[in-house]
């Protein structure tokens, strides 16, 4: 989800913005996105992929591994949602914006949200989004790859509860999932963690801390360095 401002600045901001809103209202029309209304934000429109919009989305070489997760797609599902997506949007906004500054590598397609990742049993873990950044080296001298599973906290849960993702995390870090029917043998080879499938290495977990003044920021990270 994005407001019209943010949806043009991630993908076009060298064009004037009537462009960006021409190109929305086109897919608007072809049912691939909709839009609902910020009732005390000026009339802001705030726009969201439709459940036919995130199916061609998916088929794109770029996303074509990740599993969407399973989100409501209507007006109502979007208003109950709007607050916290919008706050991650803003924060993928920050790296793309960080990046073209710094010359650095993060296109809006590294900016992936919501990637469903399998615990098993129906369970998952579920990212607020998965960043990947290539940062370049201040020297000129070669680059890194910087991935990142994003988590954006708008303090309206308890830091305990906060904390508590951690585990998930640490679940998802050391799930196998269970393979049956496999023979031992020669070639057997044991089954490794599921992650391992998609990064070389397991991303690091960023928090992001919004919505408190600095004692509510200072306590929550206390309560995630202890979780740690």
């Amino acid at each position: 989800m994005a407001t019209t401002e943010q949806m043009h600045v991630l993908i076009a901001p060298e064009v004037r913005i009537e462009q960006t809103r021409r190109r929305l209202a086109k897919l608007r029309a072809a049912g691939l996105v909709d839009w609902i209304t910020l009732p005390q934000a000026g009339r802001t429109r705030v726009w969201f992929a439709t459940h036919d919009g995130a199916d061609v989305a998916s088929e794109w070489p770029e996303l074509r591994e990740w599993q969407p997760a399973k989100l409501g797609a209507d007006r109502t599902a979007a208003r109950l949602r709007v607050g916290h997506t919008l706050t991650v949007t803003e924060t993928g906004l920050a790296f793309v914006q960080d990046a073209r500054r710094h010359k650095d590598v993060c296109p809006p397609l590294d900016w992936i949200p919501e990637v469903y990742h399998s615990l098993g049993n129906g369970e998952a873990v579920i990212p607020d989004a998965l960043l990947y950044y290539r940062r370049s080296r201040r020297d000129g001298e070669g680059w890194s790859l910087l991935r990142a599973f994003v988590e954006v906290d708008r303090a309206t849960m308890g830091p305990e509860r906060l904390a508590a993702k951690i585990l998930v995390y640490e679940r998802l870090y050391r799930y196998v999932p269970v393979t049956v029917g496999r023979p031992r043998g020669a070639a057997y080879q044991l089954p490794a963690e599921d992650w391992r499938r998609r990064y070389p290495i397991f991303p690091r977990l960023l928090f992001v801390l919004d919505g408190t003044g600095p004692t509510g920021v200072t306590n929550r990270v206390n309560t995630l360095r202890s979780g740690a």
